[in-house]
């Protein structure tokens, strides 16, 4: 959902798939102790969690997330 949407918005996303990471489930509780409650997805933007699924979907629908990624938002067609 989430790279869906960054795409629509003209953001090409940086995707780390974690699933068949050998270190996959330190990754999620690190994730956890940074605040997103559910690890994965995690979305980050300029290297600041911004959070799961919902809280980003949330920050569209608030229109706060363009926002913060206006600067990584490309104008070609």
């Amino acid at each position: 959902m989430d790279k869906v949407l960054f795409r629509d918005l003209r953001v090409q996303p940086t995707i780390h798939e974690i699933d068949n990471d050998p270190d996959c489930r330190e990754i999620e509780k690190a994730l956890v102790r940074l605040g997103c409650p559910n690890a994965v997805p995690a979305v980050f933007v300029s290297g600041k969690l911004v959070g799961s699924t919902n809280d980003v979907m949330s920050l569209h629908l608030s229109g706060s997330l363009v926002p913060l990624i206006k600067p990584y938002q490309s104008f070609r067609n």
